[in-house]
C-alpha cells in the first residue's frame, strides 16, 4: 500500500496485511492464470492442480467462467468491450483473494496480449504466474463436448475465440502445457515443479 493511499484511506493503517494472512496460512499467495483456447484443457487442469495443492496443505480458490458469468458478470456479453470488462472485474476479485493470502487458479481464455497485460497489471506482476494451456485448434474442436465450435462454424455463436475472434498466443508464458502431448498427471507435475517454490512458506 502506497503512502498516498494511506493518506486517503486511513483504515489501511490498522487493517491486517497480506503478509499477516500468509503467515497464518503458511503459504505465499500467487495467481495462477491459465490462458488458452476453449477445449484446450484449462478447467480440467485447474481442478487437478487444486486437488494436488490441497493434498499438500495449500488453500486455493478456482475462478472460472462458470462461477463468474453466472453471478458477478452475468450482465456482460461477448463483445470486445464486455470481454475486457469481464476480465477487469475478475482481476479485481482475484486481487482480493490474493490479499487474503489465498492462491487463486484462474481459468479464462484471455485471448489477447492486451487483456493479459491488463489483468497482470491489476493483480501485480510479482504475484502473477501466466500458464499457457496449449493445444492445436483441431484438437480443441475434437474435444468439443458442448458443441460450441460446431455452433461457431455454423455462425450460431458470434465472436467465438479461434473461429471469428482472434487468439494471440502468449510469447513468453511462465509455463506452457501442451495438452496434446502431456496427460493430466504429467501436466500437473510440470505445474507443481514451477509453482511450489513460489508458494512454499519458510519460517
Amino acid at each position: 500500500m502506497s503512502d498516498t493511499n494511506k493518506d486517503i484511506y486511513p483504515v489501511f493503517d490498522w487493517i491486517l496485511l497480506k503478509s499477516n494472512k500468509e503467515e497464518l496460512l503458511k503459504q505465499h499467495a500467487q495467481v495462477i492464470w491459465m490462458t488458452g483456447l476453449s477445449g484446450a484443457g484449462k478447467s480440467t487442469i485447474a481442478a487437478g492442480l487444486e486437488k494436488a495443492l490441497y493434498k499438500r496443505g495449500y488453500l486455493t480458490q478456482i475462478i472460472d467462467g462458470d462461477n463468474i458469468r453466472t453471478g458477478l458478470n452475468r450482465n456482460l456479453g461477448f463483445s470486445g468491450e464486455d470481454r475486457n470488462e469481464n476480465l477487469r472485474r475478475i482481476a479485481e476479485v482475484t486481487k482480493l483473494f490474493l490479499n487474503c493470502g489465498v492462491i487463486t487458479i484462474n481459468s479464462f481464455i484471455t485471448p489477447t496480449k492486451e487483456a493479459r497485460q491488463l489483468v497482470k497489471k491489476i493483480v501485480g506482476e510479482d504475484s502473477f504466474i501466466e500458464v499457457f494451456i496449449n493445444a492445436p485448434i483441431e484438437v480443441c474442436e475434437n474435444r468439443d463436448v458442448k458443441g460450441l465450435y460446431k455452433k461457431a462454424r455454423k455462425g450460431l455463436i458470434k465472436n467465438f475465440t479461434g473461429i471469428d475472434s482472434p487468439f494471440e498466443p502468449p510469447e513468453n508464458p511462465d509455463v506452457e502445457i501442451r495438452t496434446d502431448q502431456l496427460n493430466i498427471d504429467e501436466a500437473i507435475d510440470k505445474l507443481l515443479t514451477f509453482i511450489i517454490p513460489k508458494i512454499e512458506y519458510k519460517e
